[in-house]
């Protein structure tokens, strides 16, 4: 936009400047046009005068008695160098004056004007036929200083190129100018061009040039209306969340209830009971048969309550970790040992289950950051990690300093949690920090909201979650950077 109006404003101010140089130009040639008509009436006022000076015709062919009338003698005085005059028969023979003069013979006696140079001079010539005293005669009178002559050369010299310098030199100052003038105009360009998604604060109008700031109100007014909208959904998600946590968590209790008295009516006879034969009897395996339907059935039903129990959590998470107020909130100094700790004891019972070897390898680090969003993001890393590594895999959860690729500043605090389970492949991990993606093909169950809202929670806290391959070539890593 800032250069769309340099190259408006230049246009436009250059273009008036040209055409007064045109102007300008035009304006000299017709004061040359005006002077060159002067000179002429001039040469022809002085043509009789020549002709008078020719007093008596000569003798013996001898050339005719010559004697210059003052006027005439005044007009090659004044101008020596640049006048000259020539008188001859109507053959073209030169009787008196320059020789170069010589040749021109009108047809008429009406006088002509043409033009010759000579030695670098461009002379303004009239001719005519004169009757003189040594009978008709042709009359030539020359003048170098008529200015339309050097016209071209004057319009060279004094208006072209002293234009085209004034407008270089206008061209570079109005360049600086523009660009001085339009420098708030560009930083506001910048400002708006750099900011993030997430970054709805209204800009400062007082900052903006007067011009500009019906535009920046009509942005600040955008900005308010996109940030209710996202407030407006980020509270129904969160109040949706909210609200079907309790009758979730009430129906996974009802549903845990039935599940333990079914277990305990399909458990086998006491001790000491007999059947007469071999098998029970008919009704009762019919019984019993109903019973382990009801079983799956109800088993089914409580895995569903439990991932719907989850993502309900996982929507209320990633709310709270997408609420613009918490860039605001003050930070705690965290620290991550203890916290790895404390995730380690919370998923150790899982991976156990699961015949998954849960490991710690931790090193003193702490943290600036909110400890219960840290505390969500290590807790989706370690669930996924557990949920997707096979039995017999291993998990490790690990955290410390170390050094930031590319930074100045020094160590880093890190968490990191790693598995030997299928992996992610290059292509698909900046896919996988999507909301509800998972890859194609994954077994088990899963929302595709654990990477999303660690993700999340890492641009809250200014860092960095990093996705990559497991030691060997197995499995994913995943680390967040702190800032340093």
């Amino acid at each position: 936009m800032a250069s769309g109006l340099q190259r408006r404003l230049m246009l436009l101010l250059l273009l008036p400047l040209c055409l007064l140089s045109f102007g300008s130009a035009w304006f000299d040639y017709q004061l040359a046009g005006d002077a060159a008509a002067q000179k002429d009436r001039q040469l022809l006022q002085l043509m009789p005068l020549l002709g008078d000076s020719v007093v008596a015709p000569g003798r013996d062919g001898d050339a005719p008695l010559l004697l210059l009338a003052p006027p005439i003698e005044e007009f090659l005085r004044l101008r020596v160098g640049l006048t000259a005059f020539a008188i001859s028969d109507l053959q073209g023979q030169l009787l008196h004056g320059e020789p170069w003069l010589a040749g021109i013979v009108p047809a008429t006696r009406e006088p002509e004007f043409h033009s010759l140079e000579e030695g670098d001079v461009t002379y303004r010539l009239a001719v005519q036929r004169v009757p003189t005293a040594a009978g008709e005669l042709v009359l030539v009178l020359a003048d170098g200083s008529d200015p339309r002559l050097g016209w071209v050369r004057s319009v060279l010299w004094r208006v072209v190129l002293p234009n085209l310098a004034l407008m270089l030199m206008v061209a570079l100052a109005m360049k600086w100018a523009i660009d001085r003038a339009l420098r708030p105009l560009t930083t506001l360009a910048e400002a708006v061009a750099h900011r993030s998604p997430r970054d709805l604060d209204p800009i400062d109008e007082q900052s903006s040039p007067a011009e500009v700031r019906p535009l920046v109100q009509s942005l600040n007014r955008l900005f308010g209306l996109v940030n209710a909208q996202a407030e407006s959904q980020r509270r129904f998600v969160a109040d949706a969340a909210h609200q079907l946590r309790t009758p979730l968590a009430g129906l996974q209790a009802q549903v845990e209830a039935w599940a333990q008295a079914l277990n305990a009516s399909v458990s086998p006879p006491p001790t000491g009971a007999r059947y007469v034969s071999n098998k029970p009897p008919e009704p009762a395996r019919q019984a019993q048969g109903e019973i382990r339907l009801k079983a799956e059935q109800l088993y089914k039903l409580r895995s569903a309550t439990r991932r719907t129990s989850q993502l309900a959590n996982q929507l209320l998470a990633l709310s709270r970790a997408d609420a613009r107020n918490l860039d605001a909130q003050a930070l705690q100094r965290v620290d991550l040992k203890a916290l790895c700790e404390d995730l380690l004891q919370v998923h150790l019972d899982a991976a156990t289950a699961r015949q998954i070897d849960l490991g710690l390898e931790t090193g003193p680090a702490h943290a600036m950051g909110n400890e219960w969003l840290l505390r969500e993001l290590l807790g989706n890393l370690v669930d996924n990690a557990v949920r997707y590594t096979p039995a017999g895999g291993t998990v490790t959860l690990r955290c410390g300093m170390a050094e930031a690729e590319g930074s100045p500043d020094g160590p880093a605090p890190y968490l990191e949690v790693e598995d030997d389970g299928p992996g992610v492949p290059p292509p698909e991990r900046s896919k996988v920090l999507e909301r509800f993606y998972r890859l194609p093909g994954t077994q088990g169950e899963g929302s595709g909201l654990g990477l999303a809202i660690a993700n999340e929670i890492a641009r809250v806290h200014h860092g960095q979650l990093q996705l990559q391959g497991g030691a060997g070539g197995r499995g994913l890593r995943v680390r967040l950077v702190f800032p340093a």
